[in-house]
């Protein structure tokens, strides 16, 4: 650190003295998700490997050039983005504590990306026929997808949810579902969907898990679901209803075979969750506040979605 540098670290930072680079990124990462955590960790590492500097000597070239070689690589521009954003989030949380006496990541744009939040929305007969499909298949995959749809809940949040979380409320029942930014929120459920629920836990403990492993895959017995199994529980619910599938390469022991896939993850599910629900005339703030979302910006995206419909539809030629 130059003389300059530990002058100011001393006269403004909030940090305790002799903070380094490792545990500034510790206590950046302290609230956020495991997923998080770790794929920012990833994109972190990779910035100042190329870089090859400390976070207190990163000037605009370095993520001028980072930027160029993320390009040249033909990354996705989702991926570009989400490595810059953590590169980002970063720097402005090394400014805000004073580790820094400025930002220079302000100066980078995030690369623009194509809408296509239009193109992960299914439609309610979808959803429905996915749910109903699962019905008669398995018992514990139905109740899952049918709670997920009704609630928007993210895939940790289901996965965390202990029966403890799930309670009465005069006809019906309500889940607390734990989320980021270790922020609880209770979404009140049809009383269709509560009986559902509570018939499903035939005497399990308040301290049990509602969705538990069979041990399949990563998950022990009787342990809660991984996430990876959440996801590949609604892949292959949406393969079994022939939507939105695809054919892959797969290769197991040396042998090349192709295989069905579906584009449908937990995130398609709290999608149609909030346009579904914005569709039939729920409040936008009601909805925000069920899915649990930080601004209502992003709630007011599911607005603009209408794959099927447009302003062209209410003229009169």
């Amino acid at each position: 650190m130059t003389q300059g540098l530990q002058q100011y670290h001393q006269d403004y930072s909030m940090l305790p003295a002799g903070t380094t680079d490792d545990m500034l990124i510790t206590m950046w990462l302290r609230d956020a998700a495991q997923s998080t955590k770790d794929g920012y960790r990833v994109d972190i590492e990779q910035f100042f490997t190329s870089v090859g500097t400390t976070i207190q000597a990163v000037r605009l070239d370095h993520l001028q050039n980072f930027k160029d070689q993320l390009e040249e690589l033909e990354l996705q521009p989702a991926t570009i983005a989400r490595k810059l954003k953590a590169v980002k989030s970063l720097l402005s949380f090394a400014k805000k504590t004073g580790y820094t006496p400025f930002n220079v990541g302000v100066m980078i744009k995030l690369p623009k990306m194509k809408e296509e939040l239009a193109e992960r929305i299914l439609t309610e007969d979808q959803v429905l026929e996915i749910i109903h499909l699962e019905k008669n298949h398995n018992q514990r995959n139905y109740v899952l997808l049918r709670l997920m749809y009704a609630t928007g809940a993210r895939v940790s949040e289901i996965c965390n949810l202990k029966w403890k979380d799930v309670q009465p409320r005069g006809d019906t029942g309500q889940v607390a579902l734990f989320g980021k930014g270790e922020k609880t929120r209770h979404v009140i459920l049809k009383p269709e969907t509560y009986k559902v629920l509570a018939d499903y836990r035939q005497g399990a403990d308040d301290e049990d898990y509602v969705f538990r492993s069979r041990g399949g895959g990563k998950g022990h017995a009787g342990s809660k679901l991984d996430e990876s199994q959440v996801f590949r529980i609604i892949e292959n619910a949406a393969i079994r209803a022939n939507i939105a599938t695809y054919q892959a390469t797969q290769t197991r022991k040396g042998i090349v075979t192709q295989v069905t896939r579906s584009h449908v993850s937990p995130h398609w599910w709290r999608h149609a969750h909030a346009s579904h629900a914005l569709e039939n005339g729920a409040n936008i703030i009601l909805v925000k506040e069920t899915l649990g979302h930080k601004s209502i910006d992003t709630t007011t995206k599911y607005t603009h979605v209408h794959p099927d419909k447009s302003s062209a539809q209410y003229l009169k030629m």
